[in-house]
């Protein structure tokens, strides 16, 4: 079994970013002498994707809404929605996909709250090779991540005409990519496009598939069907928390949230860190659609209906599953910190 690591917890800094200006959302247990404990498990290393989960630990949101939080890290090979289902976790981050995935195998999990409006994934390719479109690029090697087989990839195959002679293995080096002038990869806006620059690609083609018709909630709270019924305050805290962390992290000062990332990524540059901030503000990752109107952390029912039935035309979902057992409105929608 793998073993989950623990990254060391910084040290809470309650005043750093002025948070006067969150006061409104602290939670009816911001003064109890002791704050409950949450473990918040991610499927991957510190990363700014990530910013607005560390901006709340380092500022003392937590805290103030009476909890102590261990953030924990993982890798993509770990099953985090087994973690979450053996309560070796109180929360873990996934998506709508994820969400309906655990629904098909009656895994009783909830995703509580979707801190992005639309999914980081693109697809990339270097320029003047008349790969434009996603259109264009059928036909032509891709290069694709084994997650994204079972998720994006048959979303392109139904709507695209994409086939699978095309898939060529995606292992986050980038020197394939650079090899072959008509390949094409998989990636997030937020990391990929600044990694190939540093590499001598200039203007890559980059197509962000939430503009192509891939409507799925990314960087979503999930927790367990037995939590959310019988411990909402404790739920409820932790998405009120959270969201005022995303608020702060791209709206203040970002430096408590970007030492998270330091101390337990120290690979990661300070400049690839503000291109990925500045990407996530660009495209509205965080604070768009719903989230303008009714918080950062919005869904909607409709929305969800129509990726469950993405997926179901893409052969990915069975059809006819009670799509509301996989998440809640219960927690969201409430202009938090607008």
């Amino acid at each position: 079994m793998h073993v989950i690591h623990m990254h060391p917890r910084t040290a809470l800094i309650s005043a750093a970013l002025g948070l006067v200006g969150f006061g409104f959302l602290a939670g009816p247990r911001a003064a109890a002498a002791e704050p409950e404990k949450a473990v918040f498990y991610l499927g991957w290393r510190a990363e700014p994707e990530f910013g607005g989960f560390f901006q709340a630990l380092n500022t003392g949101l937590y805290r103030q809404h009476g909890l102590d939080v261990d953030i924990r890290a993982g890798n993509p090979q770990t099953n985090a929605q087994l973690i979450l289902s053996l309560h070796k976790a109180d929360f873990i981050e996934g998506s709508s996909g994820d969400a309906i995935n655990a629904l098909q195998q009656r895994i009783p999990l909830v995703t509580v709250a979707a801190m992005f409006q639309k999914s980081p994934r693109v697809l990339i390719a270097h320029p003047h090779r008349g790969s434009d479109t996603l259109e264009q690029m059928r036909g032509k090697p891709i290069l694709i991540g084994t997650q994204a087989l079972t998720t994006v990839w048959p979303f392109l195959r139904a709507k695209y005409g994409y086939t699978d002679d095309q898939i060529r293995p995606y292992t986050f080096n980038e020197a394939p990519f650079l090899h072959n002038e008509d390949a094409i990869q998989e990636g997030y806006v937020t990391e990929e496009p600044f990694i190939l620059a540093r590499l001598g690609v200039d203007h890559p083609v980059v197509l962000l598939l939430s503009d192509y018709g891939y409507q799925e909630y990314a960087m979503a709270i999930t927790t367990t069907r037995e939590m959310v019924e019988r411990r909402p305050d404790f739920v409820q805290r932790f998405v009120d928390a959270s969201i005022a962390g995303w608020y702060s992290y791209l709206y203040q000062d970002p430096a408590p949230g970007n030492r998270y990332i330091h101390e337990n990524n120290p690979d990661l540059s300070d400049a690839q860190i503000a291109y990925s901030v500045q990407a996530m503000r660009d495209q509205g990752m965080v604070d768009s659609g719903d989230a303008r109107r009714l918080g950062i952390g919005a869904m909607n029912d409709e929305r969800w209906a129509d990726f469950y039935r993405t997926l179901v035309a893409a052969g990915v979902a069975t059809p006819g599953l009670d799509l509301k057992r996989a998440y809640t409105l219960r927690f969201v929608n409430r202009k938090a910190g607008l």
